[in-house]
């Protein structure tokens, strides 16, 4: 289990990595880091529960672009050596917002899980809680008296955490797997950051070949 809080740079490539189109131009250095940023700045703000001066955005785009210059360095020495990879299948994504709670206690929710399986994530913003889990009917009883239930879950997915030594940049690794990714023809359905670990969610499809792919990596610069 992990609780995350986002910083805000954590927040702009979450966005990025997310979106194709964004992702694609910025790789090309064909994108207006101000323009960018004006457009992200309701999504990051709406994660963070609170308002963010447009010029940390921009700061935080631009970091990031510079992470894709280490591509060159990347043929030589991949950014995912000594990575551990786990990928985990049959994953369902939970969001509900914290107005839809109806009065449950976050930490009731958290026992619960503890007492069904061990293997979950946990994540919170201003203004929602998100689950990821094995889907299990278990699982889903605990959120059995919320409403818009068909609303809070998402299925057909899988999950791969990416553990990095401590000296990894971090913006390097997820501009790194985003960018094979993407070339591969395999969309990430969301990401999550956190100090020792980036989790990728995928559609289930892609996920063993994304597997594959992000291993060949780690094999060829072990």
């Amino acid at each position: 289990m992990r609780l995350t809080s986002m910083s805000v740079p954590e927040v702009v490539r979450e966005i990025i990595s997310r979106n194709r189109s964004i992702f694609d131009c910025m790789k090309m250095d064909l994108i207006n880091y101000t323009a960018l940023a004006v457009k992200i700045q309701p999504d990051v703000e709406r994660v963070l529960g609170n308002s963010v001066n447009l010029n940390t955005i921009v700061v935080a785009i631009k970091r990031y672009a510079d992470s894709f210059e280490v591509k060159d360095e990347v043929e030589e020495n991949s950014v995912l050596k000594n990575a551990r990879l786990a990928l985990t299948d049959g994953i369902i994504d939970i969001k509900f917002s914290v107005n839809n709670s109806q009065g449950i206690d976050p930490l009731t929710i958290l026992d619960k899980f503890s007492k069904i399986t061990s293997n979950y994530d946990f994540f919170r913003s201003a203004d929602s809680f998100r689950f990821l889990t094995e889907d299990l009917d278990s699982i889903r009883r605990i959120f059995e008296s919320l409403p818009n239930q068909d609303n809070i879950f998402s299925t057909g997915l899988a999950k791969i955490r990416i553990s990095i030594p401590p000296s990894k940049n971090q913006s390097d690794v997820v501009s790194y797997v985003a960018e094979v990714l993407h070339d591969n023809g395999i969309n990430l359905v969301n990401a999550f950051f956190s100090q020792d670990s980036i989790i990728i969610i995928l559609n289930e499809k892609d996920a063993s070949r994304a597997y594959d792919i992000l291993h060949s990596d780690i094999i060829r610069t072990a």
